[in-house]
This record gives structure tokens, sequence and C-alpha cells, in this order.
């Protein structure tokens, strides 16, 4: 029997958004943005849906005089994460 794969990660956005975040600290909306090719409303749409699922953590605040965006992975979300990856080793495997 095959393991539900989280539809939250089923977005592709989503999915590399947490790839990304689970191999650093933090990332900056900037960066996301780069490293994903999503457009700037189209990412935003996609944080949104994983702060509110409280996969990661959204910090906006002002450096300099421009405001930063800065996005940082939860325990909640990095066991989503996981779990989701060993569901798809189970599909890999049968």
């Amino acid at each position: 029997m095959f393991k539900d794969l989280d539809p939250l990660l089923l977005s592709q956005h989503r999915l590399a958004i947490m790839s990304i975040l689970i191999s650093v600290d933090e990332a900056d909306f900037v960066f996301i943005k780069d490293k994903t090719g999503a457009t700037a409303g189209n990412l935003s749409t996609h944080i949104e849906k994983l702060n509110e699922a409280g996969y990661i953590k959204v910090d906006k605040f002002i450096e300099g005089k421009r405001p930063k965006t800065v996005l940082k992975i939860t325990n909640k979300g990095i066991d989503a994460f996981e779990n989701y990856v060993l569901a798809l080793h189970d599909y890999i495997k049968k």
C-alpha cells in the first residue's frame, strides 16, 4: 500500500522552497525567488500557504531603508518534508 503524499508539498514551487530551506538556517525572499525561478507574486502565495501550515516561519522587517523577508523551516516543516521524502521512497521501491 502506498503512503499518502502531503498535498501541500505536491506543488513544485512549495517543494522547491522546502528543499532549499531544509539545507540552510534561513534564506531571504530574493534568494528563494532566484533559486526557484518563481515570480514574486507566485512565490508570495506559496510562502503564505507554507506559513499558514506551520511549515515555515516568515520574518518581515526593514533593513536599512528596504523591506526584507526571511524564511526559516520549522520543526513541523522538517517532519513534513522528511515524511514526504520517505513516502516517495516507498513509491520508488514498489
